[in-house]
């Protein structure tokens, strides 16, 4: 894992919109407190609707912008709708979503209030007035309204954001009450983003909330145009696919992430980005220039306060996309020539790969019959082998865990996720901490919560888009050892 920036901001004397301080502790609400994830009732196990395979021949084309937009008008409808969801972006014409109909009166940059200054008081001076009005700027758009997009919503509505537009085609069940906080009993048979957004717009009348109840892949690639930063929750690999692949058309931060129990993970495609941290000026001159693969320092500038000296160093990092990290990235150099810290590594790692993986080829959820469990076990230990992990850290014990674990929700779980990505979104937008780089997964056994740099061995950035980047070599699955399937095949029909 590459090292990470942790830098003290400056003592705030006076704020003003040149405040930029360089951390970033919990996120504050409105009246000065820290938002506290909250804990709620196991949830119960739920079906997740699984996307359509996209079958791979060798090698993963990625065309230019022209290109691609190109192909995308030839496969759209009469309405230019994806027909399915198996059909991945591609056009060259200007695409519009269903209907044509972007969010109404989305917000854009104004100044800040008296009154907002007065409610976002502690915020701003931990993070700057510039970054402040940034935030009160953005449009974020969140999918799928479960209990880890639950707690972004709050996060995000609370620290005083533009817009949020909730996405769901789903109707509420009785299994949404269990983990979700902003459905009742009474909302069961409604819209999920209808019913949501109700209480949502209860937590800050300031902040434009919109419900959508259309399907997500009803929506054209133009659709997320209107947006600054998309954020995809409890979705299939597939589907993911075509939600990067539409932003990063159109310039678009994303976000992916899931719970699964105990388990889960946060993935970010913020394509390339630059963000300034402040610090005291040390004996040693920070130089412009290659950090790491994915982080350079592309501008040095230095300012007085006092008798110290500020320096104000500008990074820029460099990301991929989801279907490259997801799938046949490795662990970076600093992994691969380290067994202590290949060994530290969790495998929830190649479980949630060998998920991905079931996901895209039989669109659904693993069962518990003996079909499914022997697929399993054999794509996870795929999975753990490419990755160059030691094989004794592949545990049958962890296996039949992860496999119990697929599909529920559990309340302190989501709210350490929820708060951990809607955190990273503030950092982005106010471009003076260091973003998540790229993959974060969560491990309930040891509640850790470790960042994997994903990346295939190609240029990073905007330059994925111009490339055509093969895929890596298939290796052998190897086979799967008899004892660790017979320790865990017995796995009882029954939800967590």
């Amino acid at each position: 894992m590459e090292q990470q920036d942790h830098t003290a901001a400056p003592p705030v004397q006076q704020v003003t919109e040149n405040d930029s301080p360089a951390t970033m502790p919990e996120q504050p609400t409105q009246d000065g407190g820290i938002i506290v994830p909250e804990h709620q009732p196991v949830g119960s196990n739920s079906e997740t609707g699984m996307g359509m395979h996209v079958p791979h021949d060798g090698g993963l084309m990625l065309p230019s912008q022209d290109a691609t937009m190109a192909g995308l008008h030839g496969v759209l409808g009469a309405n230019d709708v994806f027909p399915n969801s198996s059909i991945m972006m591609m056009s060259n014409q200007h695409i519009m979503n269903l209907n044509g109909a972007v969010p109404p009166q989305l917000a854009h940059g104004k100044d800040i209030s008296a009154d907002e200054i007065a409610l976002y008081d502690r915020q701003i001076r931990l993070w700057g007035m510039k970054a402040q009005k940034r935030i009160q700027s953005a449009n974020v758009l969140l999918i799928t309204m479960k209990a880890l997009a639950n707690e972004i919503a709050k996060n995000l509505v609370l620290a005083g954001i533009g817009s949020l537009t909730v996405v769901d085609d789903q109707i509420v069940t009785e299994g949404d009450l269990g983990a979700q906080f902003f459905l009742s009993q009474e909302h069961i048979g409604q819209n999920r983003a209808q019913a949501a957004s109700v209480n949502i717009r209860k937590l800050n009348p300031r902040v434009q909330v919109f419900a959508d109840p259309g399907s997500i892949m009803a929506k054209g690639a133009s659709y997320f145009n209107a947006f600054d930063i998309i954020i995809a929750t409890d979705l299939n690999p597939t589907t993911l696919a075509f939600i990067n692949t539409a932003t990063r058309l159109h310039g678009k931060q994303f976000y992916a992430a899931a719970s699964h129990g105990f388990y889960g993970y946060i993935f970010c495609d913020l394509i390339e980005h630059d963000y300034v941290l402040q610090r005291t000026k040390g004996n040693v001159a920070t130089k412009i220039g290659q950090e790491t693969r994915t982080r350079s320092v592309i501008d040095v500038k230095t300012k007085k306060e006092g008798d110290k000296t500020i320096e104000m160093v500008t990074k820029r990092e460099l990301y991929s996309t989801w279907d490259l990290a997801s799938d046949t990235s490795l662990l970076p150099a600093e992994y691969q020539n380290a067994k202590r810290r290949l060994k530290a590594v969790t495998p929830a790692l190649s479980c949630l790969r060998a998920l991905w993986g079931f996901q895209t080829l039989q669109n659904r959820n693993p069962g518990h019959n003996r079909q499914d469990l022997e697929f399993f076990t054999k794509s996870a230990t795929h999975c753990h082998q490419v990755l160059g992990l030691p094989t004794e850290t592949l545990r049958s014990e962890f296996l039949r865990s992860f496999l119990q674990n697929i599909g529920s929700e559990i309340a302190p779980v989501t709210a350490i996720l929820g708060g951990q990505l809607a955190q990273d979104v503030i950092n982005v937008l106010g471009q003076n901490q260091q973003p998540i780089q790229n993959m974060v997964v969560f491990d309930g056994n040891t509640m850790q919560a470790e960042m994997y740099p994903l990346h295939p061995q190609v240029n990073l950035g905007r330059a994925q888009l111009d490339m055509n980047i093969p895929m890596a070599a298939n290796v052998p699955q190897p086979a799967v050892d008899p004892a660790m399937y017979h320790q865990f095949s017995q796995i009882p029909n029954t939800t967590i």
